[in-house]
């Protein structure tokens, strides 16, 4: 089987970026996936078919990039729209107030 790496149709004109992935997580649990698998589907794996070997996983000398959310999406793929804290590249982004 070939891999399936998570994809998304954003444009400018929408839908909004990131939103549309944990809508596509979600989908790909509903279709049979694990959450763990469907996690893979958007990290992990693109990061492999693309050849980005500084990502896509958590380990020493890896791209930092990270999201920390409220509670277990590993237990519930919806658990990734929870979203308490975000860092890019190993630098925690501040929070923009909503």
């Amino acid at each position: 089987m070939s891999p399936l790496p998570a994809g998304t149709d954003c444009t400018p004109f929408g839908p909004p970026h990131g939103a549309c992935l944990h809508h596509e997580l979600l989908t790909l649990t509903r279709a049979g996936l694990t959450a763990e698998q469907a996690l893979a589907v958007a990290t992990s794996v693109p990061a492999r078919c693309f050849g980005l070997a500084d990502r896509g996983r958590i380990a020493p000398g890896l791209r930092a990039d990270l999201l920390l959310v409220d509670g277990d999406p590993t237990q519930d793929i919806t658990a990734t729209r929870a979203i308490a804290d975000v860092w890019r590249r190993g630098v925690r982004q501040s929070q923009t107030p909503g």
